[in-house]
């Protein structure tokens, strides 16, 4: 048996997390921190527990997803804090699927916040942290080169096969999911090239959950909006999800 992929020197260190290359060329090492960052990275904060809650959730919810037919970038889990990953190209197109209206959609299109929409829609930005992700459509996606057709159009369907996934599970927790944020990337492998993978994370970072019957906010506008503490907000989520208790938290 081949020993598992061996951490390297870092490659990439974002707002929570850090990203190593491996003894393997194919294969990244992400390292989730306790970092916490908000409004373009403004105000920042360290968070106890934070990187291992974030952590588990997405490698919890990537093997939810892989087996409703999404494959993604996540090969293992060495440690409660990293994740092994395929090696990808990322798409620069962030995908937002929102069932709810909140955030930024509310600001543009004078909508108050909780609205329910009609369908899940699916929303693209080019991920850019200069220009603060703007919103784009499938023609600028297209003129300047970010994907291709038919990767746009696999970006919409993996994305609301994702959101069927994800409000079944938080339903079943008491949360309703309002929206979140997914990334894709090209597989760089041989035997994988080109193919479209679920990458980075899907973690309450990245996603806007409200408890069922109250609207309690269980996502990082706690942090953003200075609602409670984001930390122990988390720790709660941890055990709903996994039925114990973070370590003593």
């Amino acid at each position: 048996m081949s020993l598992p992929p061996q951490r390297a020197e870092l490659f990439y260190t974002g707002k929570a997390k850090q990203v190593f290359r491996t003894s393997d060329p194919d294969v990244y090492w992400i390292h989730f921190t306790d970092g916490a960052t908000a409004f373009n990275g403004v105000k920042r904060a360290t968070i106890r527990d934070k990187g291992e809650v974030n952590a588990r959730i997405s490698a919890h919810i990537f093997e939810r997803v892989a087996a409703a037919g999404v494959p993604t970038h996540l090969l293992g889990a060495p440690s409660p804090v990293d994740h092994l990953v395929h090696r990808v190209d990322i798409i620069p197109v962030e995908v937002v699927v929102r069932n709810l209206a909140a955030g930024s959609i509310c600001k543009r299109l004078g909508l108050e916040e909780g609205t329910a929409l009609p369908r899940p829609m699916v929303e693209f930005f080019y991920k850019s942290d200069e220009l603060n992700d703007p919103l784009i459509t499938d023609e600028h996606a297209l003129m300047f080169g970010w994907a291709e057709a038919w990767e746009l159009a696999y970006l919409r369907h993996a994305s609301l096969k994702v959101n069927q996934v994800l409000r079944a599970f938080w339903d079943e927790l008491g949360v309703t999911l309002v929206d979140f944020k997914l990334e894709f990337g090209r597989a760089m492998a041989r035997e994988r090239r080109g193919q479209i993978l679920l990458a980075d994370e899907i973690t309450p970072d990245g996603s806007r959950l409200w408890e069922k019957g109250t609207g309690r906010h269980l996502d990082k506008d706690v942090f953003r909006r200075d609602l409670g503490d984001l930390g122990d907000t988390y720790r709660e989520l941890f055990a709903r999800i996994f039925g114990e208790q973070l370590h003593g938290g």
